[in-house]
């Protein structure tokens, strides 16, 4: 069973500076050994003055202009003392914006404590909102989910189900309808917000298919660049399963159910499967029933106010389970 608990996710100070093109002005080690670990920025000013309480040494830590401001009216002493302050509780790197360049003081006390140095020639406010987006994207809380991933009708829908019950038959027919594959088997789902989740596949076994009595097939190839996706949000959830004669399903959809994962509620459908169901094309229906109730309107209640009945609709949220 692939592992559905969140990661923790660290990004190498090597991947920053590639990322971003920044100057290493002094490298006290190979950069893959500073690992960054809090997506938040910090720029020192406050700590230049003294001031440390609340002070997470866990953070990037930006110096600009009006840091340079308060140095300026610091003698060499001052420096040194503020920046040993500063460099003594180990933050993960220094980053001098708008192409300053650093003071011997800055290099002497990190070339002391170890802390590397890098520089930039964008203004602070772009290159601090740059790094806490690309951080906020890849540190994301994370799971791998066994299921399939497409685009239908620019809807994510989330296809999940037990081994066997048709997942990737089903997501096949999809992609032959002219929707895009996402993922398959496995889906890599990340939180890149508190409303937002965003499914991607890992990357070697991204675009291939497995479908029973044929083996292994890739989508790419079979169907074309524009049949396959990198990735996708998640805007629906629906589980297959076999249909049980005893288990009354919903005929209304008056219900709004809701599978809870990593923290963020996503519409929740349980179709069951039986011989004879087109399965593609309730996916395609509930992918665009699932677009016009997020758009304000939900046909179920329309119906019941035009024959004059209840419209209470309940919410139902089911937390992610593990397996």
């Amino acid at each position: 069973m692939l592992e559905s608990r969140p990661a923790e996710i660290s990004i190498s100070l090597d991947k920053i500076v590639n990322e971003f093109e920044l100057e290493v002005v002094y490298e006290p080690r190979p950069l893959t050994e500073f690992l960054i670990q809090n997506n938040d920025i910090n720029r020192p000013g406050l700590q230049f003055a003294g001031y440390y309480e609340y002070f997470d040494n866990t953070r990037i830590q930006i110096v600009g202009k009006a840091e340079m401001a308060f140095l300026k009216h610091c003698n060499e002493e001052q420096k040194l003392s503020i920046f040993d302050k500063l460099l003594e509780t180990k933050p993960p790197v220094i980053i001098l914006a708008r192409g300053i360049r650093p003071d011997s003081e800055l290099l002497e006390m990190a070339k002391k404590h170890g802390v590397p140095v890098l520089g930039t020639v964008e203004s602070t406010s772009v290159v601090i909102s740059k790094i806490i987006a690309h951080l906020n994207l890849r540190r994301a809380p994370r799971i791998t989910r066994h299921g399939a991933l497409i685009e239908v009708y620019g809807e994510g829908i989330l296809i999940l189900g037990d081994s066997g019950v048709g997942k990737s038959e089903t997501t096949m027919e999809l992609v032959k309808r002219g929707h895009r594959l996402v993922a398959d088997d496995a889906v890599e789902i990340c939180k890149t917000s508190n409303i937002t989740l965003v499914g991607s596949s890992p990357d070697n076994i991204r675009h291939f298919m497995e479908l029973r009595g044929i083996g292994i097939v890739n989508v790419r190839n079979l169907f074309g660049i524009g049949a396959v996706k990198l990735s996708e949000k998640i805007n629906m959830v629906i589980e297959l399963e076999l249909w049980h004669n005893e288990k009354n399903y919903d005929r209304m959809g008056l219900d709004n159910k809701f599978l809870s994962i990593l923290g963020v509620k996503v519409p929740h459908s349980v179709i069951p499967v039986k011989p004879g169901r087109n399965l593609a094309v309730i996916i395609e229906v509930a992918a665009m029933n699932n677009r016009q109730k997020r758009m304000g309107y939900n046909a179920a209640q329309d119906l019941m106010e035009q024959l004059g009945m209840s419209t209470e609709i309940s919410t139902e949220v089911e937390e992610w389970k593990d397996g």
